[in-house]
């Protein structure tokens, strides 16, 4: 059974027993005992899925691990966190991917329309099944309770992932940046209504829709 070990928070140990991970390309730092790499195309799903994040933009480069040992993970010294699936669905940014238990399903997820003037479609990576999943931020990563009678706004550069049952739409107009007098263009807001937790980063990243 595949075990995920945090190494001081920057360092993801994955403990192989004969079994399988997929992880961020390049990510490997380190690894004890019998293990095998392969490259894998399309996220490792396929020809269906390769073509598929093509036409949606949200690319993900992974390798699968496979063997008797243990693997050591990272991206650019950045904070981890695990996140215990059973069952349930992740929507996660493929950038802050950073492995996968083996056994979990990967695929790709429309979140709705960037703005009804522009009518870009945004999409995710979604992890599904029983297994856990590890994922990085910029910073340690907050997690935020969502309820029915607390929603949540969460700026796009902040945020990192999502599980539970719940909605999301893009909002345009006042922004935390153009409270601050910064920012310029035309700038969104995430709201998240219904029942589950949102995961966030403490700094930004830069996103298509320009300065937020």
């Amino acid at each position: 059974m595949v075990r995920f070990r945090l190494q001081s928070g920057k360092v993801l140990a994955v403990d192989l027993a004969g079994d399988t991970v997929r992880a961020k390309n390049g990510s490997m730092v380190a690894y004890e005992g019998q293990v095998s790499f392969k490259r894998l195309s399309g996220g490792g799903e396929g020809l269906r899925g390769m073509v598929t994040r093509r036409l949606t933009g949200e690319q993900m480069e992974l390798m699968e691990a496979r063997g008797r040992g243990t693997c050591y993970f990272a991206d650019r010294a950045g904070d981890i966190s695990l996140v215990a699936l059973n069952g349930e669905k992740l929507h996660v940014e493929s950038g802050n991917l950073l492995c996968v238990d083996g056994s979990l399903r990967t695929g790709t997820a429309f979140t709705g329309l960037r703005g009804a003037a522009q009518g870009n479609g945004l999409f995710t990576t979604t992890v599904e099944g029983t297994g856990t999943a590890a994922l990085t931020s910029d910073g340690p990563a907050v997690v935020l309770r969502v309820t029915p009678q607390f929603p949540l706004q969460v700026d796009p550069g902040a945020y990192v992932a999502h599980t539970g049952n719940l909605r999301q739409e893009f909002q345009t107009g006042v922004t935390f940046r153009t409270v601050m007098g910064e920012g310029s263009g035309e700038a969104f807001q995430i709201r998240f209504e219904g029942d589950g937790l949102v995961y966030v980063q403490p700094s930004e990243r830069n996103t298509i829709g320009g300065d937020l």
